[in-house]
């Protein structure tokens, strides 16, 4: 199994394997992190967390400081990669970043470095595979279209939009990928679509959660 190291992340938030995620980099273990990726051209990992703030915190109370400066922190073992697509130093101390998910990859250890930044000993996951879209879920299809259609339509000049090109619609994990970041849920649950391994049963979730919550409707019920 190949293995490699590389640093992380931690956000409140899923990052799925070809979204947009735009950061404000402030913290300044982070301010050093993208400083080297964007030397070395790298990307870096973005985990969902399980416990603790995107920006460190001190303990609330002496009895849960127990010695430490800042409260703890937690998170997944599966996460994404992020690779930079733009980068603008907004001010000193100030970067706003636009980045792209890329593959998925699993932690086998990860320890916390003197300054707060977490690395991670990794293994990649696999990608998913092209399952084109049944014929039974070509209205979920449909609906995202006619999503991205208003986006477009309602955007700004300068606006970026929020999905990235090429459009893959007949992909069952793209678009229960693009489905999955919109939809009004826990990371939680975000995060378990995005540990599945099958697209299709991916996709089959989405479209029943987007049901459930009366978003999307299958023809034969409407």
């Amino acid at each position: 199994m190949d293995t490699f190291q590389l640093p992380l992340f931690p956000l409140r938030t899923v990052l799925f394997p070809g979204a947009v995620l735009p950061l404000r980099i402030f913290e300044v273990r982070y301010l050093d992190l993208i400083a080297r990726c964007r030397r070395e051209g790298a990307p870096f990992g973005v985990v969902c967390m399980t416990l603790g703030n995107e920006v460190r915190q001190p303990p609330r109370d002496a009895e849960s400081a127990a010695g430490k400066d800042f409260e703890p922190e937690a998170f997944h073992t599966v996460g994404t990669l992020a690779h930079i697509v733009e980068l603008e130093q907004a001010q000193p101390g100030l970067i706003l970043l636009r980045c792209s998910g890329g593959r998925r990859f699993r932690l086998l250890k990860s320890e916390q470095l003197k300054y707060g930044l977490w690395v991670g000993d990794a293994s990649w996951l696999p990608d998913d595979p092209l399952v084109p879209v049944p014929p039974d879920l070509a209205y979920v299809q449909l609906a995202l279209q006619r999503l991205v259609q208003h986006m477009q339509a309602t955007a700004g000049p300068t606006e970026p939009l929020p999905l990235l090109t090429p459009y893959r619609w007949d992909d069952c994990g793209w678009l229960a990928n693009r489905w999955s970041e919109v939809l009004p849920v826990s990371a939680q649950l975000k995060q378990q679509f995005m540990m599945l391994d099958n697209p299709l049963v991916r996709l089959e979730l989405v479209a029943d959660l987007l049901e459930r919550l009366k978003i999307v409707q299958p023809p034969d019920s409407r």
